[in-house]
């Protein structure tokens, strides 16, 4: 299927390891695939994002949320009656140090980072939306495309928390037409 994806594609895919090797992650994620179709700009996928206000600072944000919400809500709550804001601490340590500074998992891993489930879905939902354009090229367009399927995971959340649906970016997608720059 990699040899249907643009340079541009190729590039998520190989930052969206990088970011999970920065992260210590054990498996490449939909949060990591959403935030390197991002960062290549240029590409149909970064200028889409771009027009529905969604920005990797955006993104950035929404998982430290997550995060608290999932574990750390009660060490902000202890640190606040002391006067400190987790939160602030937390941004200037990652504007010092890179994002996910602070995190427990730091391990670095050498090597071939494999993909979740969720965003092994998402790249197989790319192929299947570049079919039904009827593109012969997997372009970032089609991996937002997939990100923004229901279940999808995390990636999928986030955009939806920006008020970005599946129907609106088809339609956004086929506006800046078919198969042209695909990227």
């Amino acid at each position: 299927m990699f040899e249907r994806f643009t340079k541009a594609a190729r590039t998520v895919v190989v930052l969206a390891q990088e970011d999970a090797r920065q992260r210590g992650q054990e498996r490449i994620s939909t949060e990591n695939l959403l935030l390197t179709v991002l960062a290549v700009p240029g590409a149909r996928g970064a200028t889409l994002l771009a027009q529905a206000g969604v920005t990797a600072r955006g993104v950035e944000d929404a998982l430290r949320a997550d995060d608290r919400a999932d574990g750390n809500a009660g060490d902000a709550a202890a640190l606040a009656t002391l006067g400190i804001d987790l939160d602030e601490v937390r941004r200037h340590v990652e504007e010092a140090f890179g994002p996910g500074a602070l995190d427990r998992r730091r391990r670095f891993r050498t090597g071939h980072i494999p993909f979740d489930a969720h965003a092994k879905k998402v790249l197989g939902l790319a192929l299947r939306e570049a079919v039904r354009i009827g593109d012969r090229h997997i372009g970032t367009e089609h991996v937002l495309l997939g990100l923004l399927h229901t279940g999808t995971g995390r990636g999928q959340r986030i955009l939806d928390g920006h008020g970005v649906t599946l129907q609106a970016m088809r339609r956004a997608v086929d506006e800046l037409g078919r198969g042209a720059a695909s990227g």
